[in-house]
């Protein structure tokens, strides 16, 4: 706006002058305000400040829920993987136990299978196939029983491994829960339809994904803690080493059951083969023991003749018992002895055949007292063989019957 006063100049020049300057200082005000105006449109907040300041700190407390609540589903996963795996290997853990429970009763059936061959008599008492077999099982139960030991060891400090990794766990997921307990309180009733990002607030956006959750994804004040990332490395790491463990115990078992059931086997065939060939020796005593009896009654027939023969050949024991014809100074030799030189060897014959008697006597006097002495041994053979036999008999029966260990056992730690 501009005045023009040049057409009257009746008041003085100072008076106008004063009234001009207020007239151009009230203009410029004027524009400093229309621009200040103008600047407030574009930089000033709305009046619904509060409104739209509520609705994103909503969005952001909501984004900040929904990755929270990834990471709990995250854990959650985790926590029952790991519970799975406790589980698992809880699993092993008793097949374990067993399998070493059933070594332990092997051994007690081993000790009892040597104690009960202590009881043969002294003539079987000598080291043996069977000794040998028994002594080789024993070894392979102690190593295999050492074995399952130390693996027990590793399963039983992997599963405290797995209880820490998932107390863990747990104590994040707590902490991280607390966070997801809210989100049902979290929308805000205030709603403002001039909100351009209304749509995008109920879309469900999250910024983390939980099948890619990568160490730099680590914030210390985000969903993704570190602590929280390490918690899931702990538990993948602990199940991983459990999975492998598991695969070895099962295999570490299957190998010594099948080593102890070739032992077991090698050990009661080896004493069948022992009763056998007792058995069939028993049989060959048998059968010698009756030939020895058969000749010791011939060899007593012979010795009662050659006995017999032995007093015809000495004659009487009076000499007014012999008859004529017996007598050495009968007639005929009278009269043959007649003439010098004339001498018959009747009685050198007579000693020398009861001297031959003698000695055929005192021989088989003594053959007789031999084959009694071999029917003696041999009837003590057999008798031996018979409880040999016995004996090794019911150590199998016994190890057959506790075969399938369903058998109370002692103290574990006798063993």
């Amino acid at each position: 706006m501009t005045m023009n006063f040049a057409a009257s100049t009746i008041g003085p020049e100072n008076w106008r002058n004063d009234s001009l300057r207020t007239i151009k200082l009230a203009q410029t005000v004027v524009k400093k305000s229309d621009k200040s105006n103008d600047i407030g449109r574009a930089l000033d907040p709305v009046p619904h400040i509060r409104d739209i300041v509520a609705s994103l700190s909503n969005e952001q407390a909501r984004r900040y829920f929904r990755d929270v609540r990834v990471v709990v589903s995250k854990l959650r996963e985790s926590l029952l993987d790991t519970n799975e795996e406790i589980k698992s290997l809880t699993r092993g853990k008793e097949a374990l136990e067993k399998a070493l429970e059933h070594i332990r009763k092997d051994l007690k059936v081993n000790k009892d299978s040597q104690a009960i061959r202590t009881l043969r008599p002294n003539r079987e008492k000598e080291h043996d196939g069977a000794d040998d077999l028994l002594d080789a099982e024993r070894a392979h139960l102690f190593n295999s029983k050492k074995l399952l030991e130390a693996q027990l060891k590793l399963v039983q400090e992997q599963l405290q491994t797995l209880e820490r990794a998932r107390r863990r766990i747990f104590a994040v997921l707590q902490e991280r829960n607390r966070v997801v307990d809210l989100l049902c309180h979290a929308n805000s009733s205030i709603t403002n339809s001039t909100n351009p990002d209304k749509s995008r607030l109920d879309g469900r956006i999250t910024t983390i994904d939980s099948r890619r959750l990568t160490t730099e994804d680590r914030d210390a004040l985000g969903p993704y803690t570190p602590e929280t990332d390490d918690a899931l490395q702990d538990g993948a790491e602990a199940r991983s080493r459990s999975a492998y463990l598991r695969k070895g115990l099962r295999d570490t078992i299957d190998r010594v059951e099948k080593l102890l059931r070739a032992a077991h086997k090698s050990v009661n065939d080896g004493l069948t083969k022992k009763v056998a060939e007792t058995e069939t020796l028993k049989q060959h005593l048998d059968i010698t023991h009756g030939e020895n009896r058969h000749a010791i009654n011939r060899a007593k027939r012979w010795f009662e003749e050659t006995d017999r023969a032995r007093g015809y050949t000495l004659g009487p024991m009076m000499n007014a018992d012999l008859f004529t014809r017996e007598r050495l100074e009968r007639p005929i030799m009278k009269v043959f002895q007649r003439h010098p030189g004339n001498q018959m060897p009747d009685a050198q014959e007579i000693i020398k055949s009861g001297d031959g008697l003698l000695q055929s006597l005192t021989a088989t006097s003594r053959n007789i007292g031999l084959m009694c002495l071999t029917q003696y041994k041999l009837a003590d053979d057999i008798r031996s063989k018979s409880a040999g036999s016995a004996i090794d008999a019911s150590v199998i029966r016994m190890r057959r019957k506790k075969a399938n260990h369903r058998w109370p056992i002692g103290n574990p730690n006798d063993f």
